[in-house]
Order: structure tokens, then C-alpha cells, then sequence
């Protein structure tokens, strides 16, 4: 019942908020239970008064982050037995379900599974999704003990926004009213991107789109991976091993092809615009003031982060990039390290703490790309590689992927789940580095290995399954919204995983780019609904119960269900 509630109707909703008055004094007893607030409930029911979801408690704990007084915030709602949840961005440890788990929703690269990615958008069955609008570190525990419970570390009230509809496609258009639409990238997006870490000369990255075309083989983008620069944070590029980028990116252009060049926001100490930045204030610094440089953990010691929460900075970092590197030629631009790397706990953005900003950072720093490209590009539609997101980024033209993952069987089994779970936050385009960004070492096969290893040069000889490993992984990607192959190994390109795998891999490539116009046409329909095409089978059959926690197969499009094979030797 709604009886003494203040109560909101429109005829899509009504909204029923149902505030009690401040408990009376406790006694001896109570005074060591008493509630921080008093009781609220918030109740959202469908047009027919049926109850979509309610808010059953709220939190707010004082306590003090990085030296700052503030809250840790929550609420609770209600979780029939039959309401499952999915997305809240990229988590790795296999399942797509959320119901009964707890999810630690931060930019996290280092989490056992593989990086988690925060994006605190999360999507029922039940015809509803919610919003949840804090940027700090934040746990959710969906459907756990009959409950949904969010609790954020850093707050000062309690925010979250409910999106509702008949289907999920609603839900989700929902969701880019509220954050910003989906953009159509270039066609070339959807065709096959080529990278490796790294091409280390011009000519070994010419060699390999040469090795491309005289096979008849199609490639739309080369990738120019990190650590081409003369020193991290000079914004250049090195002449000893890049000699003349604008004519390799004219060679590439009359191939028929386009670029993508790795871009960091890390300046170290000795770097040219390192004392410029600092002077200016636009390097995340230490309660002190002080400039943080490097990690303390893993062998990422040296770098300050730019500061991209403050717009000044985001301005001066895109008109370095279309100076330095777009006049070279290059084309869209891969920001990397956008949790960021240099973890901002205990440290200060232009905006404030660290701790209470955690999450927010690859929205503000792909903004600095997507803006600047369309003020100076305004013909050319943009495109960014990204390695995180959060709230909105879609609208950046993000092409997101699920970082640097292990190169085995295990890690690829992952990726199907994760994507779909990403893509049920809200965001569209997700893949991830095809035959996995480690290089590659992986358990001996239990079973005959189904491609002969013979001449292949991406992995050691003791990897004997790796090339039916990437064949499988390749396979799978061709129906994932974005194709690129990636990896710290010898060698990348696909002809380089055996004689026997070359023929399946240039099948698979040709597949692809016949479902071209099909791809495209999906990629318009998010544009216009930001709805996915990537889309895990609750989102199309919601009333079947099998499909509730099935993460290993999906619809891409209306057309194909996808089932991966991710066991060796099967």
C-alpha cells in the first residue's frame, strides 16, 4: 500500500516515496542498533500498480577517505527469487548473472580474473535498470539474501536514477537519454584492425600490411602500438625507427587502409612538457601537492598522469596529439591506461580526491579526443580504442576492450561472459586482443591438437595447441562487435600461426567481411537505439528461464545465435 506516501504518476510510472519521521530516543538497548537515517522507502510500480522495484533502506556513514570527511552511501532493494542482473561493466571471473555475487565495481587492472571495469549500469529481467550515480569505489551485491544492496565509499548523498521498459532495447534507450547516444563509428571499424606489441620499425609495420594485400586478404586499420615515442610523454615520434610516418601512413592510405596510434597519458620527469604540466597543475598529485610519479607495484615505476579531470588539461593534451602525431597522418587514436594505470586512491584530481573520482577518469579522458576531433575534424567520425569506461563514455566513440588478458584456453572460456556483460552496461562495442594479450603460455593440450602447429612463428615451439586456440578465438570474434588481433608475441599477423591455420583464419577474415553490410547496418541501429548487437539471450528472451544465466552463447543481431568453442581439441 501507498497510504500516507507521497506519490508521482505519469503514464508510463508511479512513484510512491514513503519518508518516516526521525525514530524516537532510543533506549539503553536500542541506542547500540539505531539506524544513521530514518527509514525511507521508494516504490516504482507499473501502470497496472504492479511493483517494477523498491527501494527498501538507505545508508550514509560518516567517515573519513584520503583525509577528506564524508559518507559511505547505500540503499537496498527488494530481489524477487526470479529477478536476475547483468552488466554493471566488465568483470572476467566467468559468469554473467549477478544474482547472489558481490561485485566490486572499480577500475581494477590488476583483479585476479582479468581488469574489472566499472560501469554502474545494471539491467533486469524484470523490465527495469538502475543507474547508480557515484564515481568512487562502490560494491553491489545483487540478489543476495532476497536483497540488491549498493554501497559506494565516498558520498554525500544518495543518487541513483531507475530507467524502465517494456523490453530491454527500451531500457537501454533509456540509458543513452540519460548518458549521451551511441555514435556510428567509420565503416572501418567493423573490418579487421591488425596490432601487435609492437611493431618496432616502420618497416616491419609496412611489411605487414604489404603481407596482407599481396595475399588477397582484407585489413582495414594497422596499429602503431606504444613505445614508438623517444620518451614517454615527449608526444613524438622516434625518427630513428619511425623515419617518415606521414609517408607510411600515405602507403597505407593508397593499400586502402587506415591508422591507429597508441597515446598515453603518462609524462615522465624528464619528458619536455613534464615541468610545463606540473607548473600548470595538471598532474594528479599527493596530499602534499606534490607530483605522484610511477607505481609503487608491478614494473610501471616511472610517469606522472595528466590530469584529464581538469578541462584545460583535457584542451592542451588533444592540441599535442593533432599537432605532433595527427599531422603525421595517423587517423584515430588508441588512449591506453584509461582506469587510469596510476591508480588515484590517496591521491588528488584538479576536481578532488582520488578516492571520491576513482571511476570517473576514462570519461573525462576519452572526452578530450572525441571533442577535440570533433571541433577540429568535424568531417571525419571519430573513433577511440579504450581500455575502460565508465557512465556516458559511449558517446565518446569508444571501442572498448577487456585489456591484457592471458593467452589460454581459460582466459578466451572468460570473454564471452565479460562481453556480454559489458555490453549489457550500455556499451555497444567491446572485443578483446584475439588469441590474448600475454604472451602466449598456457597448459599442454589434454587432447589431439585439431591444427597442426607446423611454421608457425607466434608462439614456442612447446604452445602446440596456441594456433587452434587463436583459429578459435579468431572464429569467435568474427561475430563480436569490433576484430582486431593483438598480442605480446613474435609475431601477429595471420599467416603466422601455421600452415594448417591460415587457410581457416583467411575463411573466417572472408566471413566476415561478407556479413559487412549486415554489421553495419547493426551498428546504425545502436546508433539510433542504443540498443547492442552483441546481445546475451535474456535481452531476446526474457521470459525463458534457461537463459537467465547463460553466458556462453548470445545473438549477434537478430539473426545469428552465437555458440563459441572455447575447449581444446572440440
Amino acid at each position: 500500500s501507498d497510504a500516507g506516501a507521497d506519490v508521482f504518476t505519469s503514464s508510463a510510472l508511479s512513484l510512491s516515496v514513503d519518508a518516516k519521521p526521525w525514530p524516537k530516543a532510543p533506549s539503553q538497548m536500542e541506542r547500540y542498533f539505531a539506524p544513521s537515517l530514518p527509514p525511507v522507502s521508494v516504490t516504482i510500480r507499473k501502470p497496472d500498480g504492479s511493483m517494477l522495484t523498491q527501494m527498501t533502506g538507505w545508508e550514509m556513514a560518516p567517515h573519513t577517505v584520503n583525509g577528506e570527511k564524508t559518507f559511505r552511501v547505500g540503499a537496498s532493494f527488494a530481489s524477487p527469487a526470479d529477478e536476475h542482473y547483468y552488466g554493471l561493466g566488465q568483470n572476467q571471473e566467468g559468469k554473467l548473472d549477478l544474482r547472489g555475487r558481490t561485485i566490486d565495481c572499480r577500475h581494477n587492472y590488476d583483479a585476479p580474473a582479468g581488469e574489472t571495469v566499472c560501469v554502474p549500469f545494471m539491467v533486469t529481467n524484470k523490465g527495469y535498470g538502475i543507474v547508480w550515480d557515484n564515481p568512487s569505489s562502490t560494491v553491489v551485491s545483487p540478489g543476495l539474501h532476497s536483497a540488491t544492496h549498493w554501497q559506494s565509499e565516498v558520498g554525500e548523498s544518495v543518487s541513483f536514477f531507475v530507467i524502465t521498459g517494456a523490453t530491454t532495447d527500451e531500457i537501454y534507450a533509456g540509458y543513452a537519454t540519460l548518458t549521451g547516444t551511441t555514435p556510428l563509428p567509420p565503416k572501418a571499424a567493423f573490418g579487421l584492425i591488425q596490432s601487435k606489441a609492437r611493431y618496432e620499425t616502420e618497416k616491419e609495420l609496412l611489411d605487414v600490411a604489404n603481407g596482407y594485400r599481396s595475399r588477397g586478404l582484407p585489413l582495414d586499420i594497422m596499429v602503431l602500438d606504444w613505445f614508438y615515442w623517444s620518451r614517454m610523454g615527449q608526444l613524438d615520434i622516434d625518427r630513428n625507427y619511425f623515419p617518415d610516418p606521414k609517408g607510411m601512413n600515405d602507403k597505407l592510405k593508397s593499400m586502402g587502409m587506415h591508422s591507429i596510434i597508441s597515446v598515453w597519458p603518462r609524462f615522465e620527469k624528464e619528458s619536455r612538457y613534464f615541468d610545463l604540466l606540473s607548473s600548470k597543475g595538471w598532474l594528479l598529485k599527493d596530499k602534499d601537492g606534490n607530483v605522484v610519479d610511477g607505481l609503487p607495484i608491478r614494473s610501471d615505476r616511472a610517469g606522472a598522469l595528466l590530469d584529464s579531470t581538469n578541462p584545460d588539461a583535457r584542451h592542451w593534451f588533444w592540441d599535442r596529439i593533432r599537432d605532433n602525431i595527427a599531422s603525421q597522418g595517423f587517423d584515430w587514436f588508441w588512449l591506453d591506461e584509461t582506469e587510469p594505470d596510476l591508480v588515484p586512491d590517496g591521491s588528488f584530481y584538479s576536481i578532488g580526491s582520488g578516492d571520491r573520482y576513482h571511476n570517473v577518469f576514462p570519461l573525462l579522458h576519452t572526452m578530450s579526443v572525441a571533442d577535440g576531433s570533433a571541433k577540429d575534424r568535424p568531417t571525419m567520425r571519430n573513433l577511440i580504442l579504450s581500455r575502460a569506461a565508465y557512465l556516458g563514455a559511449q558517446r565518446n566513440g569508444g571501442l572498448f576492450w577487456s585489456s591484457d588478458i592471458k593467452s589460454t584456453w581459460e582466459a578466451l572460456h572468460r570473454q564471452v561472459p565479460a562481453g556480454l556483460g559489458f555490453t549489457a552496461s550500455g556499451m555497444a562495442y567491446w572485443g578483446s586482443d584475439i588469441g590474448g594479450w600475454q604472451w602466449p603460455n598456457g597448459p599442454k593440450a589434454t587432447r589431439p591438437v585439431l591444427l597442426d602447429p607446423a611454421g608457425a612463428t607466434a608462439m614456442a615451439p612447446d604452445y602446440a595447441d596456441y594456433p587452434e586456440l587463436f583459429t578459435r578465438w579468431f572464429g569467435y570474434s568474427v561475430f563480436t562487435p569490433t576484430l582486431r588481433i593483438h598480442g605480446q608475441r613474435p609475431a601477429t599477423a595471420i599467416w603466422q600461426y601455421g600452415t594448417a591455420a591460415e587457410p581457416v583464419l583467411a575463411n573466417f577474415l572472408k566471413l566476415r567481411y561478407s556479413l559487412m553490410p549486415y554489421i553495419y547496418s547493426l551498428g546504425r541501429h545502436t546508433y539510433e537505439s542504443n540498443a547492442p548487437m552483441m546481445r546475451a539471450l535474456f535481452m531476446d528472451f526474457p521470459n525463458d528461464p534457461n537463459v537467465a544465466d547463460m553466458g556462453d552463447e548470445y545473438m549477434f543481431g537478430p539473426a545469428f545465435l552465437v555458440a563459441p568453442v572455447t575447449e581444446q581439441g572440440k
